[in-house]
């Protein structure tokens, strides 16, 4: 039998248990089937109402969110047909491509830090949605699980070596191809934020940024990453997402080889 008849059926063997695995997965995800979990402003538009006698939230300031109306985004078939299919086609292919790498990088974290390999923590997704998001641990295991790393008081104490390693390079990131795979991000869009950066989320939804899909990587990531103050960061989100299109995202894809190479902004 030809060798590469049984590549491609071990492939598709691949493809098809892993959407199964994929479809079950979907659920807990997204906190279906946890109430509690589950934000409160989903598919709303909202607004960050300032009040000095509320806890500081992620993003340094105190406050809270207040809905102001329900979201009316209407995805075009770019979006809605041709982005899902290509996000499932890379996302797959990345996962069998990278697999010795996820091996490499699952080991050096073990060998270095003895504990979980993969960090989930909790995201806003598409139209408010939360979900669970995953990456490569690259702190410490008594590192704050809330906190965006850039807010951390010393945060240098926590990293890791291979976890400055990875996010010298973005490599932290790679299990998101899974969350790609199953449908809560895509290749390309707004980064995902925390489920209590309230303000990020509030400034955002004046450019329309929460109603698509997170993203691994999108034009505000290319345009300056974590330097970048909430506002800017937003407008370049809302940016991409009125501009959603092919030769957008074959933008942002290309300018990312930059941000990859490069070995700065670990924080």
């Amino acid at each position: 039998m030809n060798p590469w008849f049984v590549f491609l059926w071990i492939i598709a063997g691949l493809f098809v248990l892993m959407g199964i695995v994929a479809v079950l997965k979907k659920p807990g995800s997204v906190y279906k089937n946890d109430k509690s979990q589950q934000n409160p402003m989903q598919g709303k538009m909202v607004r960050f109402v300032e009040n000095e006698a509320e806890e500081e939230n992620a993003d340094g300031v105190r406050g809270h969110l207040e809905a102001v109306g329900n979201s009316c985004h209407q995805a075009g078939l770019y979006e809605k047909v041709f982005k899902r299919m290509l996000d499932i086609i890379v996302s797959f292919c990345g996962m069998i491509i990278l697999s010795p790498v996820f091996l490499f990088l699952s080991l050096w974290i073990l060998i270095e830090d003895p504990g979980a390999v993969i960090f989930t923590q909790k995201r806003i997704g598409k139209d408010k949605q939360y979900f669970k998001l995953h990456k490569f641990r690259s702190m410490k295991r008594d590192a704050p699980h809330n906190v965006p790393t850039h807010m951390l008081k010393k945060s240098e104490q926590y990293l890791t070596k291979s976890g400055r390693f990875m996010r010298a390079h973005s490599l932290d990131e790679l299990p998101q191809l899974w969350d790609i795979f199953i449908g809560n991000m895509s290749i390309v869009g707004p980064r995902p934020g925390l489920w209590n950066q309230e303000l990020l989320t509030a400034e955002r939804d004046k450019w329309g940024a929460n109603d698509i899909k997170p993203g691994l990587t999108g034009w505000a990531q290319i345009n300056g990453r974590d330097r970048l103050e909430i506002p800017e960061k937003s407008r370049l989100d809302g940016e991409y997402t009125k501009h959603l299109s092919f030769k957008m995202d074959c933008k942002c894809c290309l300018g990312s080889f930059h941000v990859f190479w490069k070995e700065d902004d670990i924080l």
